[in-house]
C-alpha cells in the first residue's frame, strides 16, 4: 500500500511541473547581511500581480511569475525592507542579504505580519513568537524561558508551579511533539519545570501548532512545538552572553571557512547549588546543557548542517535519593537544490531521553529512558505562484529501555533486575499543498500514512480470554490478571503493527486584506505513551510503545476561526473554537503500580477522551506600547468506560474532568518603551484552579481512620493568580560593532500570592478536627541579570 501510496505522489509532482514549466522561476536564499544567517519566514513579495512566498526553515524561496519588470518587495520583521525592481525572461537565481533595522527595539509583534499575508493564508491555530519578544518577558528568578512565554498564549497552560512540560488544548504533555533542529525532545524542562532546555541565546525560529497541523508532523495527538536554532555568524567572531541569580550563559560563533562555514557553540549552568556547600545542607539541585551547530556551504545547491544538544539535570537530598535526567540529540542535514522549484532536506537524527536515580537508603540504581534513529527526507516543490507541494517520507527506530535496577555496592540487599527492553519501527510518508484558489480562497492539504510496527526481541504473556486486567464483581475493583503461559518473539519479528490514514485540510476565506475566516480538521495518530502516576512520590518518564493491549491514541480536530486587522494591523484580532476527540488514551486502575512493572498491561484501561472551548487573542501590534490579551474558555474531559456491561469503569464509566482542565486561562503581556534606555514589562496571569480528588468523610475500622473521596478530580484547588514586572536597561545605544550589554530586573509574583500547587488533609493533633494544608512553592522573588554581547 504504501509502495502506491509513493507512485501516487511522484505522479502527481510530475502532472503538476509539465502544467506549470511556461512560467519562469525566481529563486534563491536570503540571509542576514550581518552573520550570513539564513532567515526563516521572510516574505518574498510581487505587488502588482498580488502574489508572493515565505522563505522555508532554511531561508530559501522560489516563485513562478511570467515574464516581465516588476516591483519587487522583501519585507522582514526587525530588519529593513529591500524594494527593487527586477526583468524576469528567463530562471532567474537571485540572493539577498537583510539589513537590521535600527528601529528593531520598537516593535514587539507576537506573530510577523506583511501586509495582511497572515489572513489570507489558510495556517490557523498557531503562534510565533520572536526570540526578542521573549527576551523581554519577566520570568522567574531572571531566567529567559521559552516555554513559561508560550503559556501566556491562549490555550497553553501547565499544572502549575514547579511542574514540567505544558499542556495544549486539554492534552496531556506527552501529546505535545517538541522538536529542536527537527530532533525530537522527549523532557522540556529544567529541575522539574522551573527552567526550560532552550537556551534563547542559540533559538532563531520558534512555531506552536495548536490544531491545523501541516501533514509533514506525526506521531502526537495534541500539539507541534517547532524550534530551529541559529547557524552561527560565518562573517565575524561574536560573542554573547548573561549572568543571572542562580544561572549564567555563553555562546560563541564565528566563521570556520568565512562567508561559507560557521560554527556556533553556547552552555548554560546553574550554580545556586555551590553556595549550599559553605553550609551543612547536603541537599542539591542544578542543571546544565550545551547547544552547538556546523553549517558548511559546499556550493550554491548543496549545504551540510550538524546540530546538537546535551542537557542534564541533578537533585539530591542529602545524598540518599539522587535524580539525573536530560536529553542528548544529534542531527546531520544535506540541504541540495535540484532545481529552481525543489528544494529538498535529507536529515539523520538521533534522540535519546536518560532517566536515573539513586536510592542510597535502598541501595539500588534505577535507569530507564528512550532512544531513537531518526531517518527523513523533505521536499518543498514550488510548481507556480498559486500551488506548492510538499512531501517526504520518514523512517523511526525506537529502542525503549523501560528500567534497569542494580545494587549500589555488595552490602545492598537488592538483587539486579532487568525489565525487558521494547522496540518498535514507525515509518511515514506524506504530501501536503499551499494553494491559493481565487484572490479570496485559499486551502492547505494534505494525506499523511503513518505505520508503526512493534518488534522483538521481547517474550509476552498470555492471559485468559486476553484480558490482563480483570474486573471482581463482588470487589467492584479492577485486579491484575495472571498470566497462563508465555509467548517468545524474536529480534526484528513483527509482536504487532498499526497503520492508520490522517488526513489534513485548512481552509482561509478573506472578506478583504483585513478580515477573514478560517477552518480546519486534523486526524492524527500518536503510537508512543508516557507511563506516569503524579500521585506516586517519584514519578518516572518511562516511554512505552503501542502494541498488544495499548492501541495508538488517535485525534480528530475540528477548528473554527475568526481573524481581523485594525488600524493597518496596528491592533489584531483572533477569535477561534476548537473540538477535540481522542480515542485509546489510556488510563490507571486505582492502585496502579507503575514502577518496574514488567507487565504494564495489567494496571491500564483504554479509554477516550474530549476538549472543547473558545480562545480569544487581542494584540496591539506597534508603538511605545505594545502587548496582547489571551482568553481560553474551555473544557477537557476523559472517559474509561466498562469493557462488559457489568463492569463500572474508571470513575463510574462517567465523563470526569481530566488533570489539565482550567475552565478560565486569561493572560495579559505588556511592555511600555519609556527611551531608547529604559523599556518596562508585565504579565498578568489569572486561572481556573487545576482539578483534584478530595475526602468528603471517613469512618473508623479497628482503630484505623479510612478517608471516603469524592469522584475522580470533582473538586478544584483555588484559583492561581500571579503579577510579574520586570524592566530592561541598555547603558547605550551603539553601533553594531561595538560591546553591546543590558540589564533586566525583575520582580516576580509582585503582591506574594500562596498559589496552591496542593492540598493536603490532617487531623489537627491539637485539636481533634481535620484540616486542609496548602503547599506553595513561591512567594515574591526579585531578580537581576546582567546581559552582553560583543
Amino acid at each position: 500500500m504504501k509502495q502506491n501510496f509513493s507512485l501516487f505522489i511522484l505522479a502527481c509532482c510530475f502532472a503538476f511541473t509539465s502544467f506549470a514549466q511556461e512560467s519562469y522561476t525566481l529563486s534563491g536564499t536570503i540571509t542576514d547581511a550581518s552573520s550570513n544567517e539564513t532567515l526563516i519566514g521572510v516574505n518574498v513579495l510581487i505587488p502588482s500581480l498580488n502574489t508572493g512566498v515565505v522563505t522555508n526553515e532554511y531561508g530559501f524561496y522560489s516563485l513562478k511569475i511570467p515574464e516581465g519588470t516588476y516591483e519587487l518587495v522583501i519585507s522582514y520583521l526587525g530588519f529593513q525592507t529591500i524594494s527593487e525592481s527586477i526583468t524576469i525572461s528567463s530562471q532567474t537565481s537571485l540572493n539577498f542579504k537583510l539589513k537590521e533595522s535600527s528601529e528593531y527595539l520598537d516593535e514587539i509583534i507576537i506573530s510577523q505580519r506583511s501586509d495582511g499575508l497572515n489572513i489570507k493564508k489558510p495556517e490557523m491555530s498557531l503562534n510565533k513568537l520572536s526570540i526578542n519578544t521573549i527576551q523581554k518577558m519577566p520570568v522567574i528568578f531572571g531566567e529567559v524561558d521559552v516555554i513559561k512565554s508560550l503559556l501566556l498564549l491562549p490555550g497553553v497552560s501547565n499544572a502549575g508551579e514547579g511542574s514540567s512540560g505544558f499542556n495544549v488544548r486539554g492534552g496531556a504533555v506527552d501529546q505535545n511533539l517538541i522538536l529542536l533542529d527537527e530532533a525530537t525532545i522527549y523532557n522540556s524542562s529544567h529541575l522539574f519545570g522551573f527552567f526550560s532546555v532552550f537556551n534563547p541565546d542559540a533559538i532563531k525560529d520558534l512555531k506552536l501548532y495548536k490544531g491545523g497541523i501541516p501533514a509533514k508532523y506525526g506521531g502526537r495527538v495534541s500539539s507541534v512545538l517547532d524550534i530551529y536554532q541559529r547557524d552561527g555568524n560565518s562573517r565575524e567572531f561574536k560573542m554573547q552572553g548573561g549572568i543571572g541569580a542562580i544561572s549564567s550563559r555563553l555562546l560563541a560563533e564565528g566563521p570556520i571557512v568565512k562567508n561559507k562555514g560557521s560554527f556556533l557553540i553556547g552552555g548554560r549552568s546553574s550554580y545556586a547549588h555551590l553556595f549550599l556547600k559553605f553550609t551543612d545542607n547536603e541537599n542539591s539541585a542544578y542543571f546544565y546543557d550545551l547547544n552547538t551547530k556546523l553549517s558548511y556551504r559546499l556550493d550554491d545547491k548543496n549545504k551540510l548542517l550538524f546540530s546538537g544538544y546535551f542537557g542534564r539535570d541533578v537533585f539530591s537530598l542529602s545524598r540518599n535519593f539522587t535524580n539525573t535526567y536530560g536529553n542528548t540529540v544529534l542531527n546531520l542535514r544535506w540541504n541540495h537544490i535540484f532545481s529552481d522549484n525543489i528544494f529538498s532536506n535529507l536529515s539523520v537524527i538521533y534522540s535519546d531521553y536518560y532517566y536515573g536515580l539513586t536510592l542510597g537508603f535502598v541501595g539500588f540504581n534505577w535507569d530507564s529512558g528512550i532512544k531513537n534513529l531518526n531517518l527523513k527526507y523533505d521536499f518543498d516543490h514550488y510548481l507556480n505562484d498559486t500551488f506548492q507541494l510538499k512531501y517526504g517520507l520518514q523512517n523511526t527506530y525506537y529502542d525503549f529501555n523501560p528500567g534497569e535496577i542494580e545494587p549500589i555496592d555488595e552490602t545492598s540487599g537488592i538483587n539486579y533486575f532487568k525489565l525487558t527492553n521494547k522496540y518498535a519501527l514507525e515509518s511515514a510518508v506524506y504530501f501536503s499543498a499551499e494553494h491559493t484558489i481565487s484572490e479570496k480562497l485559499s486551502a492547505e492539504y494534505g494525506l499523511r500514512y503513518s505505520g508503526f510496527y512493534r518488534i522483538g526481541r521481547d517474550e509476552l504473556s498470555i492471559y485468559e480470554n486476553d484480558s490482563p486486567v480483570v474486573y471482581n464483581e463482588d470487589r467492584d475493583i479492577y485486579e491484575e490478571g495472571q498470566p497462563i503461559g508465555t509467548q517468545t518473539y524474536e529480534s526484528g519479528e513483527i509482536i504487532s503493527s498499526f497503520g492508520n490514514f490522517e488526513p489534513r485540510l485548512s481552509i482561509a476565506y478573506s472578506f478583504n486584506d483585513n478580515q477573514s475566516v478560517k477552518a480546519s480538521y486534523n486526524r492524527m495518530a500518536q503510537y508512543l505513551h508516557l507511563i506516569s502516576n503524579t500521585s506516586s512520590p517519584t514519578p518516572l518518564d518511562v516511554w512505552t510503545p503501542s502494541g498488544p493491549f495499548i492501541d495508538p491514541q488517535i485525534l480528530d480536530q475540528y477548528a473554527f476561526g475568526y481573524f481581523r486587522n485594525f488600524k493597518d494591523g496596528t491592533y489584531s484580532l483572533e477569535a477561534e473554537t476548537f473540538y477535540k476527540d481522542i480515542q485509546n488514551r489510556i488510563d490507571y486502575v486505582n492502585g496502579a503500580n507503575l514502577i518496574a512493572n514488567n507487565n504494564i498491561e495489567r494496571v491500564i484501561l483504554n479509554g477516550k477522551s474530549r476538549a472543547y472551548g473558545l480562545e480569544i487573542l487581542f494584540r496591539k501590534n506597534e508603538g511605545k506600547f505594545t502587548g496582547w490579551l489571551a482568553y481560553t474558555l474551555s473544557r477537557s474531559e476523559q472517559k474509561t468506560p466498562g469493557r462488559t456491561p457489568v463492569e463500572t469503569g474508571i470513575n463510574g464509566g462517567d465523563w470526569y474532568k481530566s488533570n489539565y482542565d482550567k475552565t478560565h486561562d486569561v493572560s495579559i503581556t505588556a511592555s511600555y518603551e519609556v527611551s531608547k534606555k529604559w523599556e518596562f514589562n508585565a504579565n498578568f496571569s489569572f486561572q481556573t484552579g487545576l482539578p483534584s480528588t478530595f475526602p468528603t468523610a471517613q469512618y473508623s475500622y479497628e482503630n484505623i481512620t479510612v478517608p471516603v473521596y469524592t469522584p475522580r478530580n470533582s473538586n478544584r484547588l483555588p484559583a492561581y493568580h500571579r503579577l510579574d514586572l520586570s524592566a530592561n536597561y541598555y547603558p547605550r545605544i551603539s553601533s553594531e560593532k561595538d560591546f553591546k550589554s543590558s540589564w533586566s530586573f525583575g520582580i516576580y509574583n509582585v503582591y506574594n500570592r500562596k498559589n496552591a500547587y496542593s492540598l493536603t488533609f490532617r487531623e489537627n493533633s491539637d485539636t481533634g478536627v481535620n484540616e486542609a494544608l496548602r503547599l506553595s512553592l513561591f512567594g515574591i522573588i526579585p531578580s537581576v541579570t546582567y546581559n552582553f554581547s560583543f
